[in-house]
């Protein structure tokens, strides 16, 4: 199980596959996220597209680690190695 100490963010749609498996990999592994629809929040969609001029989702934030993509490799790096 994680050792959860960084916060994690997802900003998603409702009709994007890779957001729906990227919850379900944090459902999976424990991982308590918040969820951004950029659908419909026009303020987080903005803050997206500024954090990593992606307009694609999902957008993931780890910490001050952004995740563009459901990459599952990077995700389990990020989330599931401790830290130090």
């Amino acid at each position: 199980m994680a050792d959860q100490t960084k916060n994690v963010a997802i900003y998603t749609t409702p009709t994007c596959q890779y957001c729906k498996m990227t919850k379900e990999f944090f459902k999976e592994k424990n991982i308590q996220y918040t969820e951004y629809d950029v659908s419909t929040d026009e303020t987080k969609r903005n803050e997206m597209i500024q954090k990593s001029g992606q307009m694609g989702v999902p957008v993931i934030l780890i910490g001050e680690d952004l995740v563009i993509g459901f990459d599952k490799p990077k995700l389990s790096e990020l989330l599931l190695t401790s830290s130090t």
